[in-house]
């Protein structure tokens, strides 16, 4: 009886389980403030068996006076040292101000996120195969 119950379990939650490891999650991450300057972050949850190498978002932020900015949000120095995000890992993708002009504005002055870009590259510079979900 134990084991006729365990097993029914075990098939009613292997679907679940298997629709849960098969997605890459990106959330709103939190936005700092850099020398005046509104920086923000996208936040990773990496839900599959697969190792990404690469990640990238690009988003188009829309400011309080009109204007729209292009923001490259990466894991990592593309030509660089990778920062390898693992299967079940977690990793937060950052604005390289080094590599990319500053908004010049606060985070209180952008009104709108979208989304207008995404790189994903596996291990071994491949694309990645699984899905996606982004919530700037």
């Amino acid at each position: 009886m134990l084991v006729r119950w365990l097993v029914g379990v075990l098939v009613v939650l292997s679907p679940a389980t298997g629709l849960a490891m098969d997605r890459i999650e990106i959330t709103r991450g939190a936005d700092d403030i850099v020398y005046g300057n509104c920086v923000p972050s996208l936040d990773v949850e990496n839900n599959t068996l697969d190792i990404i190498d690469y990640l990238q978002v690009d988003l188009v932020l829309a400011l309080r006076d009109g204007r729209e900015r292009l923001v490259e949000l990466r894991s990592a120095y593309r030509d660089g040292i990778l920062h390898p995000i693992g299967a079940g890992g977690r990793a937060t993708l950052r604005q390289h101000l080094d590599m990319s002009r500053a908004l010049g504005v606060s985070c209180s002055d952008v009104t709108a996120r979208r989304v207008v870009r995404m790189v994903c590259e596996a291990e071994g510079g491949k694309s990645c195969v699984t899905s996606m979900s982004v919530r700037p």
